[in-house]
């Protein structure tokens, strides 16, 4: 059976373009599926999850535009902007509302499967951990909660964005400073109570940490692995 590199929907209403992008990146190895409107691709994207998808702007009904505006907040898929325009205002706004990325008509084949490479490298490399087992912690990021033991401990906004970071780069040293610039904080020695309070919701033995440890003179390092 073959293997895609991934599933992308091209949502345009000019039949011509679509076929003709759908063919190249198929020859690419790609798993195409396509939309004439707006209303036509969110009907497929309730069914199915895309890698990425490839939005016309100027579209009868709803624009490229709108349909970025309104669903951006619904799904998490990656979108490239087709522009015929080209203008930068309508580059600008498509990036404001959410896009990932523009194109203008006409466009090389080539550069179409540069930015979609580029998208899908940046989206599929990175996997943002929200729940994660280590020893004897559950730490659950989108419950905002650490279980240890038979304890449920409620953490806050800023715990909960130190420890997305830290999770999701093991065994890297933040220094104060940029933990600070992370929660906009100014006061660097708060860090400190910030950390402490943190070991108490992790720690076994706080004053003796396993996992949140501080690197003398450096900063702070999360050990899970």
């Amino acid at each position: 059976m073959k293997k895609f590199k991934a599933h992308i929907l091209i949502v345009d209403d000019d039949d011509r373009i679509r076929d003709l992008v759908k063919e190249y990146l198929s020859q690419n190895d790609y798993l195409v599926s396509t939309a004439k409107d707006s209303n036509d691709a969110f009907n497929k994207i309730k069914i199915i999850k895309f890698d990425l998808i490839v939005l016309d702007i100027m579209m009868p009904g709803q624009t490229g535009l709108e349909f970025t505006q309104e669903y951006r907040n619904k799904i998490k898929t990656p979108i490239l902007l087709l522009t015929a325009k080209g203008e930068p205002s309508e580059r600008i706004e498509g990036l404001e509302l959410g896009a990932d990325d523009y194109l203008t008509k006409p466009f090389e084949p080539k550069e179409l499967i540069l930015r979609i490479n580029n998208i899908l490298n940046k989206t599929q490399s990175f996997e943002i951990k929200r729940v994660i087992e280590f020893g004897n912690i559950k730490i659950d990021l989108r419950k905002q909660f650490i279980y240890k033991n038979d304890l449920s401990i409620k953490i806050n906004n800023t715990e909960k964005m130190i420890l997305e970071k830290m999770i999701n780069t093991p065994g890297k040293i933040y220094k104060r400073e940029e933990i600070a610039d992370l929660i906009n904080l100014g006061k660097e020695r708060s860090i400190d109570v910030i950390v402490t309070r943190l070991r108490k919701k992790i720690e076994e033995s706080p004053k003796n940490p396993k996992y949140l440890q501080t690197i003398r003179g450096e900063g702070y390092v999360l050990w899970i692995e």
